[in-house]
């Protein structure tokens, strides 16, 4: 079942995702947010039922009947423009925080030994007006008067190439000027938070529940001239490890963490601060809208790339 339509000299990268048949409707709306174009689903639970059901009879491929019953496999293509190390990291991270246990391959190969070879998809990307993120190994190119993000783009982190990074990154630079304090929720590698201190910040905190995520964060920070005070990562949920006011805040993550961190934000917002969420997928506007008028904020902009969305918003006077 491969497409056919995309075998011209480009290759797309099929990945397989297996999981519990119980599993498997989650983990497909999980695998849609990836690829907005179609995924396919193999789920044999119920073959024999079906098969009975459509030709009355017993007879079923002796392959078909060793198949695994407990398992469904979702594949998912991804186009030979995306990274699909930032799929998969993104897929795991998802399932993981749903606790759907699975197995990832990637091509005909296991994640971990295409982790070695996906470079090749990674370079030198200008974004917005200002910037240019450039990956460590990357030596030829030309930063055209931007300013350089230098970045080693950790396997389960932002790396600046989703959709959702990309959208942030081209609405953080309207906001940011030499007065901004920003707080990074859910920092990841601390892309956001390098982009706003190149762009003239004069201080971010990044926060990450994961501590690999932390520590990534301040080498990228350190690789990019940026240290203690101006750069401060710290490991903690939401705004537990928080203190003091912003007038920039922003929260890429998903959807349901940010309405649970909408009804802690307002505290650490100045009165004329924005609050700026991403990571949102279309399908969960309405709700997320809903949460931003409960705790009384009101959107400023909506901004939309493959069916992401990113909100600026303010408080309600």
């Amino acid at each position: 079942m491969g497409m056919t339509n995309a075998v011209s000299e480009e290759k797309w990268t099929e990945i397989k995702i297996t999981v519990s048949v119980n599993d498997i409707e989650t983990a497909g709306s999980i695998a849609n947010m990836v690829v907005p174009y179609g995924i396919y689903i193999e789920d044999y639970s119920a073959l024999e039922e079906e098969t009975m059901e459509i030709a009355h009879i017993d007879l079923i491929e002796e392959s078909l009947l060793k198949k695994d019953r407990t398992k469904g496999i979702i594949h998912v293509y991804v186009n030979p423009h995306e990274n699909p190390l930032e799929a998969t990291s993104f897929l795991k991270e998802r399932l993981d925080s749903e606790h759907i246990a699975h197995k990832i391959e990637v091509g005909d190969c296991l994640t971990e030994d295409w982790q070695n070879n996906w470079k090749q998809y990674y370079h030198a990307m200008p974004i917005g007006r200002k910037l240019l993120i450039r990956p460590l190994w990357e030596n030829d190119f030309d930063a055209d008067g931007r300013k350089v993000l230098n970045i080693e783009p950790g396997l389960a982190f932002g790396t600046g190439s989703h959709p959702t990074t990309k959208l942030c990154l081209e609405t953080l630079e309207n906001y940011i000027s030499s007065d901004s304090a920003v707080l990074d929720i859910g920092c990841g590698s601390g892309i956001l938070s390098i982009a706003c201190l190149l762009l003239g910040a004069k201080s971010a905190l990044g926060v990450d529940i994961d501590s690999l995520a932390v520590k990534t964060a301040v080498s990228n920070a350190k690789e990019n001239g940026f240290d203690e005070p101006t750069f401060t990562a710290v490991q903690g949920n939401l705004s537990e490890k928080v203190s003091g006011k912003f007038n920039v805040i922003v929260a890429n993550i998903v959807a349901d963490v940010i309405m649970q961190f909408n009804t802690q934000v307002g505290q650490f917002l100045t009165d004329d601060g924005v609050y700026i969420t991403g990571g949102i997928i279309e399908n969960r506007e309405d709700e997320v809208l809903c949460s931003f008028a409960q705790n009384n904020f009101k959107v400023v902009s909506r901004a939309e790339n493959n069916g992401w969305l990113v909100f600026v918003l303010k408080k309600a006077s």
